[in-house]
């Protein structure tokens, strides 16, 4: 279905439904087949692995419209739709500008996987823009940031990164996880291509794996030709759950938003608490690029105790409400420490460049009530 509403919260519960509904059902069914009858109507072979059964084109209609890319492809994983995207836009010889501080998956996959198919990539200080033109070779084909970069919550200028790709005609690639479609519209704002971990927000429960790939349609379309190859395709479950799980986007962002802001001014203001990374914050370095460009500031924070790493696992183990785990986006509040957990796969001395310290604590919080929330924080701070 076209959309042809404006409201955000009507655009997610009905852009990519079927019109008319399938045998009368509210919401679209799981096609749990993996084949599909070729008839003389179709425009081509329907399969599983080619994304293009009735549960991924719904999808595919729905994470469209809500970044305001033309077209856009789900994928079994964050990860499958990051090394689809990079491997759709570099080949063997191309050079690739990365943000320096980023996600330890996509660290791993640019240092280790992408030199052995003869892509070099160099790194750069995404808060310097007056920089980046030294990272710049003749070979530069794309630049690749994060909305807020994990773990440490920076945001770069976004504005000047799209300047900076047009003027040297690269391809501009944002994993927008962290923001969501509700803060940010990556690829309405002009990214050639946006990419997710939908097992985070766009889901929102802890329940599935998958990724999105949205954007341009050649370079999607690329992505595509790329994941087909790869394998990485969403089963149909996953698919009905993330459909199911979008609806409510913007009712859990709006929360998430809330008491990430009010767990990171108290954090902020407690005595054992020595440092709070949330562009957020009134003092944070990142929050006029923050406010400029976000509707809201996310709704993880990262933050380090008096006492270093031993001090961290007290804490940790001393919270109630949220779950020592590694991933974020849910409705309940999960809390990690990147070097564990996201940022593992890194070495200490890349994590100690990335300024990503043992006892760094990542907070994703829930949508429990605020109250709540401190209240635990409060207590568990009193073990430390």
């Amino acid at each position: 279905m076209k959309t042809q509403f404006n409201g955000f919260n009507t655009i997610l519960v009905h852009a990519g439904e079927p019109r008319p509904l399938i045998e009368g059902a509210v919401t679209l069914p799981i096609f749990q087949s993996s084949t599909f009858e070729c008839r003389d109507t179709d425009s081509g072979m329907r399969y599983i692995r080619l994304n293009n059964t009735p549960n991924h084109i719904a999808l595919h209609e729905k994470l469209a419209v809500i970044e305001g890319g033309e077209t856009a492809l789900v994928t079994a994983s964050g990860m499958a739709a990051i090394s689809a995207a990079l491997l759709a836009v570099l080949k063997q010889g191309d050079h690739l500008m990365v943000q320096s501080d980023l996600y330890g998956g996509t660290h791993g996959f640019i240092t280790q996987d992408l030199p052995d198919m003869g892509i070099e990539a160099d790194f750069f200080d995404a808060s310097d823009p007056g920089s980046w033109e030294t990272a710049l070779t003749p070979q530069t084909r794309a630049i690749y940031v994060e909305s807020i970069s994990n773990p440490l919550m920076k945001v770069c200028d976004l504005e000047a990164v799209l300047e900076f790709s047009r003027k040297h005609s690269l391809i501009s690639i944002i994993d927008n996880t962290f923001t969501s479609p509700v803060n940010y519209k990556a690829a309405a704002a002009g990214f050639d291509l946006c990419l997710h971990s939908c097992s985070k927000y766009l889901n929102g429960h802890s329940d599935i794996l998958a990724g999105a790939v949205i954007g341009r349609k050649p370079l999607v379309d690329k992505a595509a030709r790329k994941l087909l190859h790869l394998g990485g395709s969403l089963d149909p479950h996953a698919c009905f759950l993330l459909q199911r799980g979008m609806k409510t986007l913007q009712l859990r962002i709006l929360q998430h938003n809330d008491n990430a802001l009010a767990a990171a001014q108290y954090l902020a203001g407690h005595p054992k608490v020595v440092a709070v990374h949330y562009p957020g914050l009134a003092d944070s370095p990142y929050h006029e690029v923050a406010q400029r460009l976000f509707t809201g500031f996310g709704g993880v924070l990262s933050f380090e105790v008096q006492g270093g790493t031993s001090a961290a696992e007290i804490f940790i183990k001393a919270l109630h409400l949220p779950t020592n785990g590694p991933s974020l986006g849910g409705v309940e509040s999960l809390v990690t420490r990147p070097a564990t957990s996201s940022h593992r796969g890194m070495s200490p001395e890349a994590r100690r460049k990335a300024g990503i310290s043992d006892g760094l604590i990542r907070f994703s919080t829930g949508i429990e009530d605020q109250e709540d929330l401190l209240a635990d924080l409060e207590q568990a701070l009193e073990r430390v």
